[in-house]
């Protein structure tokens, strides 16, 4: 049996296969110890021997956000100590005069350095001498580190002296990363960055994950634990425990895969993704026939990790998010959360205004449904709490519409950074909504960008575990070659090496892959470079790709211009258990089958009578024209009076707005 479970700030959510149908469960999180929301989920299913659990987790995100990983002694080549602290130099804030020194998750006592040194291309110029490393071993001990992260000048060439470095290390019984088997690649802070972010996560990542494993594998006989990677693949626990940095965006990959999957089902290629869950808002976007765009020039919480991530912007603004007032008496919303303990005010414990809080008080929120019945919202006790920190405003009423417009300005905010700013016209794409609070405010952010459809899938709260059941088993690898542009031979021989590598590493955890090459090109002198599509068999294609793709980025290329292969890249990929939902016939009807109840809704600056209906009793082919409420299990959906919704064949809802709103 395959389970996908998907920790989230308040929920916990758990997607299985169950008669050839995805079911779908919520359980609270458990913040204290994440691996008990996981196992009640897994009690609540009946899940059977021979399990496998697929885990998208935000331990490692939280930890960076929070700053709460391990002390972490760097060890870098000797004069290079500072690199990790100075960085490149950049400021995100370029005027502002006052911006904070970003912090190093290295002190400066913590950081030490290695009498050796290898030239660029490999060749051993200087190596530590073995009363050097006790030395070092000494050192590190003395600080009461509890990672180590190791990033020699040039290891990607020649990983020598860093695998003796390392050899030394492992005697303190620490975790040890090194940068040689993490990230082979030029641009020495940034690979330090990664290594010193893997460190940082390690001791907290693998207690985790080794204890989660344990307990499945003791409950039930033959399981096993996966977990997702930011690059939307799945690796087993073990390895993620030895690599968290490849975990940190986990959940929001998740969400990734599930988005282009349903999208696809639905015959729409052109995608906006929002998904709003407890927390934070992630936004992404998928162009025509292409695949969810890989980078490896991320920032987590303000530190550099280039291990390939999807391309996903956040933004800290949740249904769990906390309203407050500034000095100023400006209304603020975020990045703070109340997340699942205490939660909102209307969930009994908390007393801080949330997102979640505004929305009941409109009457956006079903209280009698929320989570089919299984939490019960206390409406009487938000009101009066929100009544009391509703500072200068006349009603309650109108702080929770406040909450609102700053907290969707955040978020169009943010879908504006991976589009607009991108040079991808939003007016061209489908907005797919989900997580618990995406469907809730939809169709506000399509309207205020001018999008003119909206794709509700299916279970909207539970999308990212869909997308963690459907993934595949995925393995990166990349090495830094330099090579000019016409070594095309030297190419095929190291990604003959890179293949046996990869072949080797699925075999061993039985599992037999496709093999996907790329390379990172650029013009010679460049400070940057693209990523194209490698052919074993017509390897002079990558050349033309690249100049190609350089015309469409920067509006010129120069094909007389030698270029540079800087990286080379190896995707293997095992593809996962395969999945087709039933299309149901389209029958016409307005759903009155399932209205159940009006209720007053807040729209657009007034109170209008609105009508609730239970998803589950929508039909394909069904129309439903708003003002109404769409209440289901996983979310419920906010359908404006300019709005109409209409159920397609997979049971997702498919927005458009009226010719009278455009």
């Amino acid at each position: 049996m395959r389970v996908a479970v998907d920790t989230g700030g308040t929920f916990t959510d758990c997607v299985y296969l169950a008669d050839g149908q995805l079911k779908v469960l919520k359980v609270f999180s458990t913040p204290a110890d994440p691996s008990q929301a996981v196992l009640n989920a897994l009690a609540q299913i009946g899940a059977g021997a021979v399990l496998n659990v697929r885990h998208g987790t935000t331990i490692g995100t939280n930890a960076m956000l929070e700053r709460k990983g391990a002390l972490v002694a760097f060890v870098t080549t000797a004069g290079f100590e500072d690199t990790i602290a100075i960085g490149r130099q950049t400021r995100a804030k370029l005027y502002d005069w006052f911006a904070p020194v970003p912090v190093c998750l290295v002190p400066r006592e913590l950081r030490f350095g290695v009498p050796e040194r290898v030239s660029a291309q490999g060749e051993m110029l200087c190596s530590p001498t073995e009363e050097e490393l006790d030395a070092l071993v000494d050192a590190v001990r003395v600080s009461g580190a509890e990672a180590v992260a190791i990033s020699l000048l040039f290891s990607f060439a020649n990983p020598e002296t860093e695998l003796r470095v390392e050899s030394a290390l492992q005697r303190l019984g620490i975790p040890v990363s090194t940068s040689h088997r993490i990230l082979p690649e030029f641009r020495e802070y940034e690979r330090a960055s990664t290594i010193v972010a893997n460190a940082y996560l390690a001791p907290k990542m693998q207690t985790y994950l080794l204890h989660l494993e344990d307990c499945v594998a003791t409950q039930y006989a033959g399981g096993r634990v996966d977990v997702m990677q930011s690059s939307g693949g799945i690796i087993s626990a073990r390895l993620a425990a030895r690599e968290p940095v490849r975990t940190i965006l986990s959940g929001p990959a998740g969400g990734v895969i599930g988005t282009c999957q349903v999208a696809r089902w639905a015959g729409f290629d052109r995608i906006v993704g929002f998904d709003m869950g407890g927390t934070s808002t992630d936004v992404f976007l998928v162009d025509a026939t292409q695949d969810a765009q890989l980078t490896s020039e991320s920032a987590v919480a303000g530190i550099p990790v280039s291990v390939p991530m999807l391309d996903i912007h956040t933004a800290g603004a949740g249904g769990g998010s906390i309203a407050r007032f500034d000095a100023g008496g400006m209304l603020r919303v975020g990045p703070e959360s109340a997340g699942s303990d205490p939660g909102p005010i209307c969930f009994g414990r908390g007393t801080m205004p949330t997102v979640t809080d505004a929305n009941l008080l409109l009457g956006r929120l079903d209280a009698e449904s929320f989570i089919g019945g299984g939490v019960n919202l206390d409406r009487q006790r938000t009101e009066r709490l929100m009544q009391e920190q509703k500072g200068r405003l006349a009603t309650a009423e109108e702080f929770a519409a406040g909450i609102l417009r700053v907290v969707e300005t955040q978020m169009e905010k943010a879908i504006r950074v991976i589009s607009v700013e991108r040079g991808h016209d939003p007016r061209q794409f489908t907005l797919v909504a989900f997580g618990g609070g995406g469907p809730l405010h939809a169709c506000s952010l399509a309207r205020a960008l001018r999008i003119p459809r909206v794709l509700i899938p299916a279970m909207p709260g539970a999308l990212s575990a869909v997308g963690i059941l459907l993934a595949d088993a995925v393995r990166d690898y990349s090495r830094t070659v330099m090579l000019p542009g016409d070594a095309l031979e030297r190419v095929a021989v190291i990604f003959k090496d890179l293949d046996q590598r990869g072949i080797s590493e699925f075999a061993a955890e039985g599992l037999q892959g496709t093999a996907l090459h790329t390379i990172d090109v650029r013009y010679r002198r460049q400070g940057y470079e693209l990523n194209v599509p490698y052919d074993v068999q017509a390897p002079a294609k990558s050349v033309v790709a690249f100049h190609q793709m350089h015309q469409q980025r920067y509006g010129f290329c120069d094909e007389a211009r030698p270029v540079e292969i800087v990286n080379l890249r190896l995707r293997m990929i095992a593809a996962g258990e395969s999945y087709s939902p039933i299309q149901q016939e389209l029958v016409v009807g307005d759903g009155s089958g399932a209205f159940y109840a009006t209720r007053l809704v807040y729209f657009d600056g007034e109170f209008v009578s609105a009508r609730l209906y239970r998803r589950d009793g929508l039909a394909p082919g069904h129309t439903i024209c708003g003002p109404a409420l769409i209440t289901e299990y996983t979310s419920a959906t906010v359908l404006p009076p300019d709005c109409r919704a209409r159920v397609d064949n997979f049971g997702n809802l498919v927005i458009t707005f009226t010719e009278d709103s455009k």
